[in-house]
C-alpha cells in the first residue's frame, strides 16, 4: 500500500526531520499530549501545504514558543466536535471539546492559507457542529442486500486499501464522522464462530486476511476522527451455516425477501458473532440492526423481542460497550412490506427506551422513503407517514437520523447547497442527531460509467466530489457560505471566478429535486431520476406521468390539476413547468459560453457537461409537463386544439430528450448496469419519448 496510513511517531518524526533544515520560515506547533495521535492526519496534511509553500513545521513541547496550539477544552458533550480558531499575536490557537473538533480547526486554518490569507491574517472564528453524527452509507458489494453486474463489479475496487485511504480521506477533509459499512451478515467475514465450527465460510488462512483488511479500515479511520458502523439485515447467516444446520437456507442466495426463520441455534449463533465482533475489533465504534425483510411473518412483537435476545444480548454480553444504530421498523404487519403503525411506533420506543447504554441510541428513518434528493421537506418514511409518537415526549435516551437515500443519479453530478441548507432548516428539531447519505444500488468506488479515456481520476466517488463537498460541509456547519464552495471549484478546476458556475450547479441540479417531489417514489426502482424510469426499468410513459402522485404535497399532480381538485398555495404543473424551462436555459445559456472560453480545461468540460445535461433534462421535464396538460385537457373536453398542443410540447419534449442523449453519451459509456436494467441506455428510451407522441395522436 501506498503512503498514506501514518502513525503519530512517523508524522513527529517527519516534521522534526523537517524541523532541522535550513528554512527561513518556520511554524512551531503545540500539541496536548493525549490528542496527538487523533491529530496526527491534520498535522500531516497542514505540514505538506506548508512544506509545499515554502515553509516547515516543528513540534514543540512548550506552548510559550508555539506559533500554533492545539488544545482540548472541558465540555459535557462527548460528541461535541465544534471548535475555536483565535489569533492573537500571531499565536493561532485552536481548540475543541473533541480530538476531532482541534483536526477540523487545524483543517480550517490550511484552508485559509490556501486560499491566499497570510498567517497574520487568519481568522478568528467559534465554528459549531450542526450534526453531530455525519455519516456515508456504504453498501459492501460481497454478500450485498441487492446483487447484480452493477455491485459485483466493485469486488476488487472494495478490497483494495488504497481505495480506503482515498475515500477516508475524502470523508475526513468533508467532515464527514461516520463510515457505515453494510451488506446482509457482516459478521462472518470478521470473525470464526467457536461454538458452530461447520459454519465458518473461510479458512484459518482466509480469515486473516478478512480480518486484517477490516482492522485496517477502522484504525484509517479513527486516525481520520471517523467512527465506524457495520449493519446488517436480518435474519441471515452463512450459507455454510444454512447448510449444515439446516437453518436460514435462504441465506445461500442472498434472498433478502420473505420470512426469517428463528430457533435457539440460530438465536445462539448470532449472539456469538455480534459478541466476538464486538470484541476483536478495538477500533468499531457502533452496529446497527434492521427490522427488514427476512422477518416476515413475524408480528411487530416477534421481531423486538429477536432483536433483543440476540443483537441487543450480544451487545451485553460483549467485553466493551459500542453504540447502537436502531433502525424503525420497515414494517408494521406481518409481510416484508414496507408498513408504519402507532402501536409498532409505541412499541419501538418502548423497546429503546428500555436499552441502557452510556451513549444515545440513534433511531434511523428513509427520508422520503428510497428518494432523499426530492423534496427538503419530510413527507413519508419506510412505510409511509409516522406519527408524533417517536418525538413527544422528548425522547431521553435517543436520537433520530434520516437516512437520505440516493437511488435518483449515479451517473450525472449534483450540487445543490440551496437544498441541503433548506433540508437542514425543515430537519433540525432538537431529537433530530444527524444524517446518513448514500444509495444502496450503487457504490461510489469503481468508475464504470465515465468512458476511460476522459477518466483522469481512480475512483468514482472522485467524479462526484462535489456531492460529497457540499453534503459533509453542511451537515456539519450549515451556515457555511457559497464562498467555501466557490473557492473549491476555483481550486479544483483551476479556474478564476466560480460563482456563476456554482449557480449553474444549482439551477441544473434542481431538476432532480424537482422530479422526484413531482413524482412520487416509494422503494428504490419506483423512480430512477435521471433515466426517467419506474418499476422494471420502464420509461414513465405520458399516461403514467399525468395520473401518478405528487411525493411533495407543495405541488399537484396533473390529472387533479385538470381537474381543478387543488389548493390556490399549491405550485401548479404550468408553474413547475415554468420554472424548471427558465433555469434550465439559464444554465445552459452559462454552460455555453464557460465552454467556449474553457475550452483547453477538459476536467471543467466534463463537468460542465454534466450541467448541461441536466439543462436538457429539465426542458424535456417541462415540455412532458406541457404535453400531459394539454393531452389531460383534450381528454376531459374534446378540444382538438389541446390535442395539436400537446402533440406539439411533446415532440418539443422528444429533441431535448434526443440532446439528453448526447449530451450524456459525449463522456460517459452508452450503456451500463443499473440494478433494475443491467443494459441502461438513455437512447434506448428515445422510442419511448416518441411513443408518448403517438400516444397523444391516437387519442
Amino acid at each position: 500500500m501506498k503512503v498514506l496510513l501514518k502513525s503519530i511517531s512517523m508524522v513527529l518524526i517527519t516534521l522534526v526531520a523537517f524541523s532541522c533544515q535550513t528554512k527561513s520560515n518556520t511554524i512551531s506547533i503545540f500539541v496536548e499530549e493525549d490528542i496527538k495521535e487523533e491529530v496526527a492526519f491534520g498535522l500531516n496534511q497542514f505540514n505538506t501545504y506548508l512544506i509545499e509553500s515554502g515553509n516547515q513545521t516543528n513540534i514543540t513541547n512548550s506552548k510559550e514558543t508555539a506559533q500554533v496550539i492545539l488544545e482540548l477544552k472541558d465540555s459535557v458533550s462527548s460528541d461535541d466536535d465544534s471548535f475555536t480558531i483565535t489569533n492573537q499575536n500571531n499565536v493561532i490557537t485552536i481548540s475543541s471539546s473533541h480530538k476531532r473538533g482541534v483536526f477540523y480547526g487545524l483543517q480550517d486554518i490550511t484552508e485559509q492559507l490556501k486560499s491566499g490569507g497570510s498567517w497574520k491574517d487568519i481568522s478568528g472564528k467559534a465554528v459549531d457542529s450542526h450534526y453531530k453524527f455525519r455519516a456515508i452509507k456504504f453498501n459492501l458489494p460481497w454478500f450485498s442486500y441487492r446483487s447484480g453486474e452493477n455491485l459485483a463489479l466493485h469486488y476488487d475496487t472494495c478490497k483494495d486499501l488504497e481505495f480506503w485511504v482515498s475515500f477516508l480521506n475524502m470523508m475526513a477533509e468533508n467532515k464527514f464522522n461516520v463510515l457505515s459499512l453494510w451488506n446482509l451478515h457482516p459478521y462472518m467475514f470478521m470473525v470464526q464462530s467457536e461454538k458452530f465450527p461447520k459454519a465458518r465460510p473461510f479458512s484459518d488462512e482466509e480469515m486473516k486476511e478478512w480480518q486484517s483488511f477490516f482492522k485496517t479500515i477502522f484504525k484509517m479511520a479513527k486516525d481520520r476522527g471517523i467512527e465506524t458502523y457495520i449493519f446488517n439485515w436480518n435474519i441471515f447467516v452463512s450459507k455454510e451455516f444454512g447448510e449444515a444446520y439446516n437453518i436460514g437456507e435462504y441465506s445461500k442466495d442472498s434472498g433478502f425477501w420473505g420470512e426469517g426463520e428463528t430457533n435457539a441455534l440460530l438465536e445462539e449463533y448470532t449472539r456469538e458473532m455480534v459478541a466476538k465482533t464486538i470484541n476483536e475489533y478495538e477500533n468499531l465504534t457502533g452496529i446497527g440492526i434492521t427490522l427488514g425483510e427476512r422477518m416476515g411473518g413475524m408480528t411487530s412483537e416477534e421481531r423486538r423481542d429477536w432483536i433483543d435476545r440476540t443483537m441487543i444480548a450480544a451487545l451485553k454480553e460483549a467485553d466493551r460497550e459500542v453504540k447502537l444504530f436502531y433502525r424503525a421498523p420497515l414494517s408494521a404487519g406481518l409481510s416484508s412490506h414496507g408498513t408504519v403503525s402507532k402501536s409498532t411506533e409505541i412499541l419501538t420506543r418502548e423497546a429503546i427506551e428500555s436499552i441502557d447504554m452510556k451513549d444515545d441510541v440513534y433511531l434511523g428513518f428513509k427520508y422520503n422513503w428510497s428518494h432523499g434528493h426530492s423534496s427538503p421537506k419530510l413527507s413519508i418514511v419506510h412505510g409511509g407517514i409516522l406519527t408524533d409518537t417517536y418525538w413527544n415526549p422528548k425522547p431521553k435516551n435517543y436520537k433520530g437520523v434520516y437516512t437520505v437515500r440516493n437511488e435518483d443519479f449515479f451517473a450525472l453530478r449534483w450540487a445543490q447547497p440551496d437544498f441541503i441548507r433548506n433540508y437542514l432548516s425543515n430537519n433540525s428539531q432538537d431529537y433530530i442527531g444527524g444524517a446518513i447519505i448514500g444509495s444502496e444500488t450503487y457504490i461510489p468506488a469503481k468508475d464504470y460509467i465515465t468512458k476511460e479515456e476522459h477518466r483522469t481520476w481512480d475512483y468514482a466517488f472522485e467524479r462526484q466530489w462535489l456531492f460529497y463537498k457540499v453534503w459533509g460541509n453542511l451537515l456539519y456547519n450549515n451556515s457555511t457560505s457559497d464562498d467555501y464552495f466557490i473557492n473549491s471549484l476555483e481550486e479544483k478546476l483551476n479556474i478564476e471566478d466560480a460563482t456563476e458556475l456554482l449557480n449553474a450547479w444549482k439551477l441544473g441540479s434542481m431538476n432532480a429535486n424537482r422530479v422526484a417531489s413531482f413524482h412520487r417514489g416509494t422503494w428504490d426502482a419506483t423512480l430512477y431520476t435521471e433515466g426517467f424510469t419506474t418499476i422494471g426499468g420502464k420509461f414513465i410513459d405520458i399516461n403514467k406521468f399525468i395520473n401518478h402522485p405528487v411525493l411533495d404535497s407543495s405541488y399537484v399532480n396533473i390529472k387533479d390539476f385538470v381537474a381543478g381538485k387543488f389548493k390556490e398555495e399549491q405550485i401548479t404543473p404550468i408553474e413547475l413547468a415554468n420554472v424548471t424551462e427558465k433555469e434550465s436555459n439559464e444554465a445552459l445559456a452559462f454552460v455555453k459560453s464557460f465552454k467556449e472560453n474553457h475550452q483547453d480545461n477538459k476536467l471543467l468540460q466534463i463537468e460542465l457537461n454534466d450541467i448541461e445535461a441536466w439543462g436538457h433534462y429539465g426542458l424535456y421535464f417541462a415540455s412532458k409537463i406541457r404535453g400531459g396538460v394539454f393531452l389531460e385537457k383534450y381528454r376531459k373536453r374534446g378540444n382538438k386544439k389541446m390535442q395539436d398542443d400537446a402533440i406539439w410540447f411533446l415532440e418539443t419534449g422528444l429533441k431535448q430528450w434526443l440532446k439528453y442523449t448526447e449530451t450524456m453519451e459525449r463522456y460517459n459509456v452508452s450503456e451500463m448496469p443499473y440494478q433494475f436494467d443491467p443494459k441502461f441506455s438513455w437512447r434506448k428510451h428515445i422510442q419511448d419519448a416518441e411513443n408518448d407522441i403517438l400516444i397523444a395522436k391516437k387519442e
